[in-house]
């Protein structure tokens, strides 16, 4: 699959693809270390019972959060 503007997002960049280290720490100490290790990536930080679309990116890490802003499930790409 590629997109309009060239990116071939058919396969994962090299690296890590999940950071089950993060459960637990605030959503933004989650993202500076994502962004330290993959500073490609786009972070979007998830507020409880939201909804987000069913779309697989692989530039993406959704931060699922709890009421207290510390991250709540496994951040992974997609």
């Amino acid at each position: 699959m590629k997109e309009s503007f060239g990116t071939d997002w058919s396969s994962p960049p090299g690296g890590k693809m999940s950071w089950p280290e993060l459960l637990g720490v605030t959503a933004e100490e989650a993202e500076r270390k994502i962004k330290e290790e993959k500073p490609e990536l786009k972070i979007h930080i998830i507020p409880p019972n939201s909804m987000v679309t069913m779309d697989y990116r692989l530039d993406r890490v959704r931060l699922f959060v709890d009421e207290s802003g510390k991250v709540a499930q496994e951040p992974r790409l997609g």
